[in-house]
């Protein structure tokens, strides 16, 4: 059985319902959504409260990242097993990354969205879409390779690049295990600031009604209910492309792997709440970080999978792209060979890595595959602008809960998973209380967390 870092006491005493965090974060969004209806204005002018609390949040994901997989890797036995769940995570995050483009992709086919609003390109405005084309010329295969080389070892935990975070984590964290004895007060050091760090987590998420509710209000406020109506099938055929990605595919690996999606779901839902109000999924990575250890994943095993997921297993993002692209081929009559369909689709597999899980990143990711591909008008995206932020919600959405089952597979294939923890955490129940770790032992060395 896998040890747990973190034991979680078990509380007699039950919280009120208005004091659990989903409960305020969902009351929050109804009141958004109602007053940037009733009161637009008011509501836009709400957007300093969303941006003020995913700058919080940012402001702690590079800490949350290095500390975890530091430790985490610096208290393994064997460091070989890094690169072995590397190449795991990577094989998994490529197969359903993949998976999920030729989905919607098919869904395009199958659903036609686009089909009979004969747009003309050239009565597009395409002024409207030059700032993110312009955005999606800077991406390149190349550049996004050297931008996870940071310029200094200390740069990346002052920035916002989560993947030069990971690089230098792992780097030191290797470093770390093998400086043996020497290197032994430094980890018992770092493993003292991960409970204050996780302690200042929590802090941050109490702002998150604060949040979702100013981040919301502006969206509805801005852009209006009205804006859905328009564009509504194809926001619903991606809502419910995305839903049955989950459910059917996701929910299948989950089956597979001895759980349930939907108890993962119910576990992560304030995770989730944070993410639909925000339309970020970044807002939500600390405490999925969290979590992920307490259901019984290894903590090298989350510090790996989940920040390098941000970038390479956007499953929302990539069913947005083909699906978005098709769309507005549909919409402005332009027929598409199947090489034209598979050069897309492949273009998609490259432009998509990278894409961090942030509001707008699939927008300009889009962009960019649709500069390669020049059959799709770029000028078309004018048609989904309006749309597209309430199509960022779902993608964040699908993008946080692949990425939840992808760290518990990998665990899962790595031996690195509690099972025991898995099921008490997705079942709501307590874990017992074990005796507190000692900080200098290795996690062979350390009590694990088991029923009597």
């Amino acid at each position: 059985m896998q040890p747990i870092d973190v034991p979680l006491p078990v509380t007699g005493a039950k919280l009120p319902f208005y004091r659990h965090l989903y409960v305020q974060v969902l009351a929050a969004i109804v009141l958004g959504v109602l007053l940037g209806h009733f009161q637009p204005a008011i509501g836009e002018a709400m957007k300093p409260l969303g941006d003020g609390f995913i700058k919080l949040v940012k402001m702690i994901i590079a800490p949350v990242i290095f500390l975890t997989i530091v430790t985490g890797i610096a208290g393994m036995s064997h460091l070989g097993s890094v690169g072995r769940v590397f190449v795991k995570a990577m094989t998994y995050f490529l197969f359903f990354s993949t998976l999920a483009l030729v989905v919607g992709m098919v869904v395009a086919h199958v659903v036609q969205p686009g089909a009979g609003m004969h747009v003309n390109v050239a009565d597009l405005d395409q002024s409207a879409v030059d700032d993110y084309v312009n955005k999606s010329h800077e991406l390149s295969l190349v550049g996004f390779v050297l931008d996870i080389i940071p310029k200094t070892l200390v740069s990346p935990l002052v920035g916002d690049n989560i993947l030069q975070v990971l690089f230098v984590a792992v780097l030191f964290g290797i470093a770390l295990a093998m400086s043996g004895e020497r290197g032994r007060p430094v980890l018992s050091l770092l493993e003292a600031l991960t409970a204050p760090v996780f302690r200042l987590v929590h802090i941050l998420m109490r702002a998150a009604p604060i949040g979702a509710f100013g981040a919301i209000a502006f969206t509805i406020g801005k852009y209006g209910l009205e804006v859905l109506v328009n564009l509504a099938w194809l926001v619903g055929s991606f809502y419910l492309t995305a839903l049955l990605f989950v459910l059917v595919i996701l929910g299948a690996v989950c089956r597979l792997c001895g759980f349930s999606v939907f108890k993962l779901i119910r576990y992560l839902k304030a995770e989730l709440l944070l993410v639909l109000g925000t339309s970020s999924s970044e807002s939500a990575l600390p405490s999925l970080m969290e979590k992920m250890q307490k259901a019984g994943c290894e903590k090298s095993v989350v510090g790996l999978v989940v920040p390098t997921g941000y970038s390479f297993n956007l499953d929302g993002t990539n069913i947005y792209m083909t699906l978005a692209a098709l769309f507005i081929a549909q919409a402005t009559d332009t027929d598409l060979t199947l090489g034209q369909q598979v050069m897309l689709l492949l273009v998609a597999m490259l432009s998509s890595k990278g894409a961090a899980g942030v509001t707008g990143a699939g927008f300009i990711t889009l962009a960019a595959t649709l500069a390669v591909v020049p059959e799709v008008p770029v000028a078309g995206m004018a048609l989904i602008l309006g749309v597209d932020r309430f199509m960022s919600e779902c993608r964040s959405l699908t993008n946080f809960i692949g990425n939840a089952v992808a760290t518990v597979v990998v665990a899962r294939w790595e031996g690195a998973l509690d099972r025991d923890a898995l099921a008490n955490a997705l079942d709501g129940k307590p874990m017992p209380v074990a005796a507190a770790p000692d900080p200098a032992a290795g996690p062979g060395d350390r009590q694990t967390l088991a029923a009597d």
